[in-house]
């Protein structure tokens, strides 16, 4: 108890002796006898904030130059060419205000270092400066709000109708791609009949399914709309094709899609670019698992009538899985057959009542 009695005395001398020294400085200030030395390392800190400003800005510069192809792949659809012009002008915009104000917050910063006798101006309000700087911003945002919602609401909008429609699936870890057959119709699928072969889980009970084939690799034609139909079958993913400027989410439970046009087959572009190896790609850009990595496919843009050559070649699901077929069709048939009567039960006569004796 006594040593917690003289912790305590003590802790209490240095709260009273510490207001005795803030009162002293305060006093000090107030009479204007107050001295503090800064020293050299306000100078040097406001040195140190044109420098970074300075060579900051030469490494971003030199890295934008640097990887710009590599931000920028080759276009190769009709919108992506009205999309790259919208996301510059937005970029033009925001990296012109960037600029003036890092050149601002990195210069007031040296010009207004600490001098002995320098004070603030107070400037509490400014009606003329609140106005222009709520107003300009907004008229700016405005307008890349509405452009921008103009070009979505038409990419994401109604396909045309001689659009070639290909679904993909996103799943952990690779994307499962099918086609319409002959009747251009996508069957109907149902993810209770998921299993090792059938992956999509096609109901083969469905007319429109028997037709429709799956593929390894995505095939569209060169100058034809080309109809995305988007899914997940378990987590977000999200469909990326970069030189198409093509982004969609694929959102379990949640159909999405995205149309676009290819402009340059996939030989053009290889002979573009001077890389014989290129293809293009379809990426998932959403972190969606550990193999995350693995989620590629290879997109092929053929001229019109190689299209039709290969779309003619494909064998349809349901003929490269007859077992699977049979099994439907097995169902189909055990359900149809019409359930034997029961015989009819003889009527029983009620047998009379014993009689009681007494």
């Amino acid at each position: 108890m006594t040593a917690l009695t003289i912790l305590l005395v003590l802790v209490l001398l240095l709260v009273v002796f510490g207001l005795l020294f803030r009162l002293q400085i305060l006093t000090s200030i107030f009479s204007g006898t107050f001295t503090r030395d800064i020293g050299m390392s306000n100078s040097v800190n406001a040195i140190l904030f044109i420098v970074f400003l300075v060579f900051g800005g030469a490494w971003f510069a030199y890295s934008f130059v640097e990887n710009f192809d590599k931000m920028n792949p080759a276009i190769a659809s009709v919108h992506g060419h009205q999309m790259e012009r919208m996301f510059w002008t937005t970029m033009a915009v925001i990296g012109v205000a960037f600029v003036i104000t890092q050149i601002l917050l990195f210069g007031y910063s040296y010009k207004y270092q600490h001098k002995e006798g320098r004070r603030a101006y107070f400037f509490a309000h400014n009606n003329k400066i609140e106005v222009i700087w709520t107003i300009i911003p907004a008229i700016v945002m405005a307008a890349l709000i509405f452009a921008g919602w103009k070009a979505w609401t038409r990419i994401t909008g109604p396909a045309p109708k001689n659009s070639v429609v290909v679904e993909v699936m996103g799943k952990q870890f690779n994307w499962l791609v099918r086609y319409p057959g002959r009747d251009m119709k996508l069957g109907v699928i149902n993810y209770r009949m998921i299993d090792a072969v059938n992956e999509w889980g096609f109901d083969l009970s469905d007319k429109s399914a028997l037709d429709d084939f799956t593929t390894n690799e995505i095939h569209v034609p060169k100058g034809v709309p080309v109809l995305i139909k988007i899914r997940s079958r378990d987590v977000l993913h999200a469909v990326y094709m970069p030189n198409f400027r093509v982004q969609m989410y694929a959102v379990p439970g949640m159909p999405t899609r995205f149309w676009f046009t290819p402009t340059l087959s996939t030989d053009e572009m290889r002979a573009k670019l001077g890389n014989p190896k290129f293809n293009y790609e379809l990426a998932c850009n959403q972190l969606c698992g550990g193999s995350h990595f693995a989620m590629k496919a290879t997109v092929i843009v053929d001229e019109p009538d190689d299209y039709q050559n290969w779309y003619a070649s494909q064998q349809s699901f349901s003929a490269k899985n007859p077992d699977v077929l049979a099994a439907f069709q097995q169902k189909a048939k055990t359900l149809a057959q019409p359930v034997a009567a029961e015989p009819e039960a003889k009527e029983v006569a009620p047998a009379p009542l014993a009689s009681a004796s007494y």
